[in-house]
């Protein structure tokens, strides 16, 4: 089509790092960066061993590269953030094999951002179809039931909705700064109780003595890094009874690949990090990654995860903060609702009719939802 021709790739190392960062800049989205994938990959955490085998794709105009997209077959449906597994278990509840899948996305990552991209010289739509028309076909020989592209923007996710993929949204819900000078400024837009709350909070943790200090680019040691990770397998421990994604080398490389863009937040009982939060710095954004601690402290998760990044944003006058996927009770500390899209393509499904209908009634659910939650807005009314 058009002399647009398409190659897979099995490791980011194999499509080279001046390659890959033509597409993807790491002052742009840290998550598409060549560091950031390259970790995942290298320390065995996207590896065909734990479901996320690399796809990548590359797309060709007359021999030239113009295009890239970040994929994984799947053989199953964790860390992804877009939750298809009432799908997965009709397939499986009829005979059909809902795995192997391709996936467009940052593995255990669910923040929007570049995870396809084109180089401007193309026309989008003819290159958007030469791709879609190469990931069906690859679907057939390699029988996968689909492909998918999760966390794309909305133009995105509307080009291909036009090109006849079905479309989700769900929600999530960040921080945007007005320009203000200080954290007490911003507490001022909110309402009174939402605001007696915060400095409630914020109390709660002064009280226990805590030190809070923060550490970005070559202030973060490695035994930021390595408490980090203790902390991170604590915290999916306590909650799933598993380890969690990410293996202690990944932080190691982390640090060393994009130390310029991380941010540790951490609190001392005295000489003693008891708890620490990650986060990683684009463009205009501050994103909330990982967190843990040794012990439970009245709080704490509040202010290493949320308050202190928002004093951060404001300091650095970053206009975003993206606090993580799904929790409601980032809405009484100031943050705002907002739609996440992916977009998603079923090969022949035996589905296809009660699929579209689960999708319909579900983007019906979650515009209802915002239009509750701007309903709990806890600025004051302008």
């Amino acid at each position: 089509m058009n002399n647009f021709s398409v190659r897979f790739v099995p490791s980011i190392q194999a499509v080279g790092r001046s390659l890959w960062q033509r597409f993807f800049a790491a002052a742009e989205d840290p998550f598409s960066s060549y560091e950031f994938i390259r970790a995942l990959e290298q320390t065995n955490c996207a590896s065909a061993r734990t479901g996320w085998q690399p796809h990548h794709l590359l797309l060709y105009h007359d021999q030239e590269p113009v295009g890239l997209a970040i994929g994984y077959i799947k053989s199953h449906s964790y860390g992804e953030y877009v939750f298809d597994w009432a799908i997965a278990e009709a397939y499986e509840a009829h005979g059909f094999n809902y795995y192997p899948k391709w996936l467009c996305a940052v593995p255990f990552t669910p923040v929007t951002g570049a995870r396809l991209a084109l180089s401007e010289a193309v026309d989008r739509q003819q290159a958007l179809a030469a791709i879609g028309n190469a990931l069906d076909e690859q679907a057939r020989q390699l029988g996968w039931s689909g492909w998918h592209i999760n966390f794309c923007s909305q133009a995105l996710a509307e080009q291909l909705q036009e090109q006849g993929l079905a479309r989700r949204i769900t929600v999530q819900f960040q921080w945007h700064n007005q320009g203000y000078r200080n954290f007490d400024e911003f507490c001022q837009q909110l309402k009174a109780r939402k605001r007696k709350n915060i400095i409630k909070e914020r109390a709660a943790v002064a009280k226990a003595g805590l030190r809070i200090e923060v550490a970005s680019g070559d202030e973060i040691t490695s035994v930021h890094m390595q408490a980090l990770s203790a902390f991170y397998q604590r915290t999916y421990l306590k909650r799933s009874g598993h380890l969690g994604y990410l293996n202690a080398d990944f932080f190691t490389r982390l640090k060393q690949g994009l130390s310029e863009q991380l941010v540790v937040i951490c609190a001392y009982d005295g000489d003693n990090l008891v708890a620490a939060s990650l986060f990683l710095r684009g463009k205009d954004t501050l994103y909330g990654r990982y967190w843990g601690c040794l012990e439970h402290y009245d709080r704490l998760h509040f202010e290493l995860c949320y308050y202190q990044g928002i004093e951060y944003c404001i300091k650095e006058r970053l206009a975003h903060f993206n606090g993580g996927a799904q929790g409601e009770h980032k809405l009484a500390r100031g943050f705002t609702p907002q739609l996440t899209h992916s977009c998603h393509r079923f090969i022949n499904s035996p589905f296809e009719a009660a699929i579209e209908d689960f999708i319909v009634r579900e983007t019906q659910q979650y515009s209802r939802y915002m239009q509750q939650c701007a309903g709990l807005s806890p600025y004051k009314v302008q």
